[in-house]
């Protein structure tokens, strides 16, 4: 693509389209510019649109498009095709930092993500000039440029905080500081002087102290791994002014500032050598004072995001997200503070408490503050270490919980007017969430009705939070690992639960809540076959739903749970009554058709699981309607996209053991199409495992007639990908493959298609990879299937008993005896990285796996062979009548003492012996 008027033209239009609302527009244009981005002088195409565009909502459009772009797209991975070339690849990062310095905020914050992802991957090595070129612009005077290299910044060094030790971050973080950490400091100095000489400019503090704000985030960020020297040489410099900041009382700012000096002071506290700067009873009062309860307040800001922007609301709240507030700040410093002071704080707070509680009794409709601050602080106060997965999971024992639920917590749940009073009620439903771990089973199921009564309440916070505490209840284990909570507790509610779970949706702001979806699957799986009764009115509402969503997918979390309670009303259904899986695809696949054909990337990879799930429960017979799509399955397209190759992978598989007489006899001519598949997937590192999973399904269950002409072909494929490219993953598949080949086909056809594609072929793969490798398989079923597949070789194979493939019969069978008896050999060499699949680059829909689509691992050999030992030990006794004589001298001769005791065991287990 030229960088001219033209393009730039036909550019713009395409991205306007990406804007309409109608998906026959929108969706055109989305595929059209995913066809041209592998182009060169895209990126930079996007980049002059973003520059120079007279159109400013084209302008941020380039923006957010280019920033998708390089997440989806810049990373280099193995094996495939590099997407950008290294011309724009090097004017792209010649040219970003100063776009995004002189370009608007909205534009600015897309292209400062930009840098951020680029240099996740470049930074330091291939863009050494990134923070020098970032830092002289400090000297800028110009805040809006400042603030542009103090996010950038932020968003590379946040990592410091989670990433291990070693060498390389080491040497990363020193580089860094080198060129990052005097102008940082000096920096901070002239914004607190600025702050001093603006102190009555509300416009000009605000643009400073979000400066301060990130200074302090970087500050935080290079000294997490350790306290860097030079820090320490300014310490003083640093603290002097974090300490002014966190005594500032300016009325005109309300700011984050606050919140991050907090933090501050949590993370100091938490130090045992710091211990003793807060030893003394007076340091420990004032600091519960006058920096903890005021900022425990329940505030005007907060109030508005709990009315009006319930979604950050609940982010900030209950997922604790990277936008700080004061009161999870002053949350966290009262945690650090109960590390080493428990008793004296417990005993400071608890007066506060009562005191707030007793001001709410006098008049609850003006003092319900009080209580919500008095709620916060015994949360506070009693969390000492919490999961996500159980909540508070130790707590403070000077605190009564329990006590606390029933005086305070019970009254607003069980008030008859559930939207009187929202936050304090969301505090209730908080409290028996957060502590479910430490309240007695009893208190719990007398919540579960008011939780539910409580969906129905309109303030979206509210009823969200009823939604997740009741799913959190669900998930909670009781004696011997079954759920604490059971379907039967739960039968009186049963039918109020779910009808006000789908109401919830229904009320306005929640139409895609991902909390009640959530629930409302976790509900399901609870409930079990109490659902069964009311799934026609579920399923419709559930499609319903479908249908909606599928126009514009944007809440991943809400959608997967959503096909995650498709998956649950299937497999519920079809256990109790297996004849009803035709009335679910009747009523699912009018759904999928549309997202198919509108080509709905996002569901795609859920679609393929949902119908896996459904062609699975079928006897062994394929429907119409699934060979039908047969032949789209196979369009290179799907391929394309990493996201759909698990999924479709195995819904092919699907196909395969329901249909694989029907394929050989109406679509033979969509076999070279199948191996199509298996061939790309086996040329990728990342993919290859899945090829196999596709050709073992092919071998097991295709019509051996209807694969002759191929054979040779897959064999020679796979020797091909072995000299090209041998990993310890490709061996291990390759193993399992070669002896599924063995057991399906015969150990003689196994030799004979080795050796047609070059003489003595077979004894080379048994010397060089079956006897050296074979240790490293794992997996039951995997094991199983070599240990019967080399046994098939060691007996049935006549080539191995007399030709010069002799010799490799004892290394071979004492191969095998280590399979059974030794450890796995899971070493891997030190150049194998192997790439995971959810790892591959950027923006693509990754595979999510539907927990509740899950399938059962298959046994090919089934109950065949139910113990593979006892095979070996009949299957030498046979060979060994068939040659009186052979088999015992060479086991002699050959195994080892070792290998021989384990061989006698295993035919005394048999009752067999050798002659």
């Amino acid at each position: 693509m030229e960088l001219n008027d033209a393009n730039l033209q036909t550019l713009t239009e395409f991205l306007r389209k990406t804007l309409n609302p109608d998906p026959t527009v929108r969706r055109p244009a989305e595929k059209f510019l995913e066809s041209v981005e592998g182009n060169q002088n895209y990126p930079l195409l996007l980049l002059t649109l973003l520059e120079k565009s007279q159109d400013n909502v084209i302008r941020v459009c380039a923006a957010v498009t280019f920033k998708n772009y390089i997440k989806r797209n810049w990373r280099i991975v193995e094996d495939e095709p590099n997407k950008i070339s290294e011309q724009d690849r090097t004017t792209v990062k010649a040219n970003i930092v100063n776009l995004m310095l002189s370009s608007p905020e909205q534009i600015q914050k897309q292209l400062s993500d930009a840098i951020s992802i680029i240099g996740r991957e470049d930074f330091p090595q291939k863009w050494p000039d990134l923070l020098t070129e970032m830092v002289t612009r400090f000297r800028s005077g110009d805040f809006h440029i400042i603030n542009g290299v103090l996010r950038t910044a932020h968003s590379l060094f946040k990592r410091y905080r989670h990433e291990f030790k070693s060498n390389e971050l080491w040497l990363e973080i020193k580089l860094v500081l080198e060129t990052f950490a005097l102008p940082l400091t000096e920096l901070f100095k002239a914004t607190i002087e600025l702050c001093q000489t603006h102190a009555t400019d509300v416009n000009a503090l605000k643009v400073l102290f979000s400066s301060l704000t990130l200074i302090s985030k970087l500050f935080y960020s290079l000294n997490f791994q350790d306290l860097p020297e030079f820090f320490e040489d300014n310490m003083e410099t640093w603290m002097t002014n974090f300490h002014a900041l966190l005594t500032l009382d300016n009325k005109l700012l309300q700011t984050d500032l606050v919140s991050n000096a907090i933090q501050f002071l949590a993370s100091v506290c938490e130090r045992p050598h710091y211990k003793n700067l807060f030893e003394d009873q007076n340091t420990l009062t004032s600091i519960c004072e006058k920096v903890i309860v005021p900022n425990m307040e329940f505030r005007s800001a907060d109030e508005e995001a709990f009315e009006d922007n319930s979604e950050e609301y609940i982010r900030r709240d209950l997922e604790g997200s990277d936008i700080d507030t004061r009161r999870r700040a002053a949350c966290d410093l009262v945690r650090g503070l109960c590390k080493f002071f428990e008793g004296p704080v417990t005993a400071i707070f608890s007066g506060y408490v009562n005191s707030m509680l007793a001001e709410y009794a006098k008049n609850p409709g003006a003092n319900w503050k009080h209580k919500d601050a008095a709620i916060y602080l015994v949360t506070s106060l009693a969390s000492k270490a919490q999961t996500q997965k159980h909540g508070i999971t130790q707590a403070n024992e000077l605190v009564n919980l329990t006590e606390f639920f029933v005086n305070h917590i019970l009254t607003d749940l069980k008030s008859t007017n559930v939207n009187e009073f929202p936050v304090l009620k969301a505090d209730a439903i908080k409290y028996v969430m957060i502590f479910r771990s430490q309240l007695p089973k009893e208190q719990l199921l007398q919540a579960v009705p008011l939780l539910i009564t409580h969906l129905q309440a309109e303030s979206t916070v509210e009823h969200t939070y009823a939604a997740h505490a009741l799913e959190r209840l669900f998930t909670m284990r009781g004696p011997n690992n079954t759920t604490l909570i059971t379907a039967v507790e739960m039968a009186p509610f049963t039918e109020m639960l779910l009808t006000n779970l789908f109401k919830a949706m229904a009320l306005p702001g929640s139409s895609e809540n991902e909390y009640i979806m959530k629930a409302i699957m976790r509900s399901f799986s609870l409930l079990q076959e109490s659902i069964v009764p009311y799934i026609p009115t579920l399923i419709d509402q559930l499609t319903q739903k479908l249908l909606l969503v599928s126009k514009n997918p944007s809440k991943p979390h809400f959608n997967h749970y959503l096909f995650e309670s498709l998956c649950l009303s299937v497999r519920i259904t079809c256990k109790a009554n297996p004849a009803t899986v035709g009335s679910f695809e009747e009523a699912l696949f009018p759904v999928f058709t549309e997202i198919l054909q509108n080509d709905v990337q996002e569901f795609l990879p859920y679609v393929f699981q949902v119908m896996s799930l459904l062609l699975e429960m079928h006897s062994n017979s394929i429907p119409s309607s699934y060979m039908a799509l047969f032949p789209h399955l196979l369009q290179p397209v799907l391929w394309e996209r990493t996201g759909n190759i698990p999924p479709l992978v195995r819904l092919l598989q699907a196909y395969m053991e329901k249909g694989g007489a029907t394929i050989a006899a109406s679509a033979a001519d969509k076999i070279p199409g199948l191996l199509g598949v298996f061939q790309k997937l086996i040329a990728s590192k990342a993919n290859d495992h899945q090829g196999f999973y596709l050709l073992n399904s092919i071998i097991e269950h295709m019509p051996p007639e209807s694969l002759i002409q191929y054979r040779k072909q897959i064999f020679i494929l796979l020797f091909q990908r072995l000299q090209s490219s041998k990993t310890t993953k490709f061996i291990k598949s390759f193993l399992v493959f070669v002896n599924l080949y063995c057991v399906k086909y015969g150990a003689i056809a196994l030799q004979e298609i080795f050796d047609s594609i070059q003489p003595k072929m077979f004894g080379m793969v048994l010397e060089k990879i079956v006897i050296p490798e074979v240790q490293k398989v794992s997996g039951t079923v995997e094991k199983k299937i070599c240990a019967v597949g080399i046994t098939k070789v060691l007996t049935e194979c006549p080539a191995m008993m007399d030709t010069e493939y002799t010799k490799l019969w004892p290394p071979l069978l004492q191969a095998l005896i280590g399979l059974f008896e030794l450890p796995e050999d899971d070493s891997i060499p030190d150049d194998e990285h192997f790439i995971d699949i959810e790892d591959t680059p950027g923006y693509q829909t990754a595979f999510s796996q539907l927990a509740f689509a899950g399938k059962k691992e298959h046994d090919p050999i089934g109950d065949a062979v139910s113990n593979p030992k006892i095979l070996l030990a009949h299957s030498l006794h046979k060979l060994s009548t068939a040659c009186p004589g052979r088999v015992p001298s060479m086991l002699s001769s050959s195994l080892n003492a070792e290998a021989l005791r384990f061989l006698q065991a295993y035919l005394q287990g048999a009752n067999v012996q050798l002659v």
